[in-house]
């Protein structure tokens, strides 16, 4: 069996060579300047991958798809769903949407989230492919391309949303970050540590994940008017109004406050010690 990865020349692909090599298969990969080509790897290969900023998926999709057979399966690792899984179906190959939950830097796959998105593939042949993520370890979560950009547009939309608003805010404040480390409080670490890991990677990644999901709108209106509210009540010094929005959450959020604190005691308690 042979697997091809388009664009698996970049990390993700890189990293997912050796998954698919400890798993029986012949692995070809394709970058822009690699002597194999993508209509290579979809002549030669059973399985195939997309694995490209999502600006290019589409139009790598749209090349290759009318070029697959029955019997392949054509697969991409885009952070959005829908409009792949669309493109895809173009094809006459059996099609699975995948989205890793993790960036390239990760060691492996262990206790690592993979989202699946069958749309057109028997059930042996998703069970073959999930299994090979499972024996390295990692969480497979199947779901349909709808429910995983609408769950995108809150899970990466949002956090990516607020957390770019933070740095912009402290920039434009002008908050020095090494001064405040003479100030600073371990959750502040862990806070300032997210946008740093952010900050350090890719631009053009952040903005498709949050300029290219349909349902990313609607989720940041919701933030923004929250935000509003929220203001409103600290610039009207309302301790009633406050509690009243604070206990409200902590209703919505439940049991997971308490599990929470205790995973945010215990990165407290790893920093604090290291």
């Amino acid at each position: 069996m042979k697997a091809g990865i388009i664009g698996g020349t970049g990390k993700m692909g890189q990293f997912f060579v050796p998954v698919f090599e400890r798993a029986g298969y012949e692995v070809l990969v394709s970058g822009r300047s690699s002597p194999v080509t993508s209509e290579d790897i979809v002549r030669q290969c059973e399985l195939v991958i997309v694995s490209v900023p999502i600006r290019n998926t589409f139009r790598v999709i749209n090349r290759i798809a009318p070029l697959m057979r029955p019997g392949q399966m054509l697969c991409d690792f885009t952070s959005l769903k829908v409009r792949p899984v669309e493109a895809m179906l173009k094809s006459a190959a059996a099609v699975v949407g995948l989205h890793p939950m993790f960036g390239p830097t990760v060691g492996s796959l262990k206790n690592q989230t993979i989202i699946v998105c069958p749309a057109r593939v028997e059930d042996a042949a998703l069970q073959n492919l999930v299994a090979i993520f499972e024996k390295e370890g990692a969480r497979c979560s199947i779901t349909t391309p709808e429910e995983h950009d609408r769950m995108m547009a809150v899970v990466q939309g949002l956090t990516h949303y607020v957390t770019l608003c933070m740095a912009e805010s402290i920039r434009k404040l002008g908050i020095d970050i090494e001064t405040t480390q003479e100030f600073t409080s371990p959750v502040y670490q862990i806070e300032l540590s997210l946008i740093g890991r952010l900050l350090s990677q890719d631009p053009e990644l952040y903005a498709d994940i949050l300029e290219e999901n349909p349902y990313v709108p609607e989720v940041l209106a919701a933030c923004r008017e929250s935000a509003a509210e929220l203001s409103a009540i600290v610039n009207n010094r309302d301790a009633g109004g406050f509690r009243a929005f604070f206990e409200e959450n902590t209703r919505h959020l439940g049991s997971y406050c308490t599990k929470g604190q205790k995973t945010t005691d215990a990165l407290i308690d790893f920093m604090v010690n290291r």
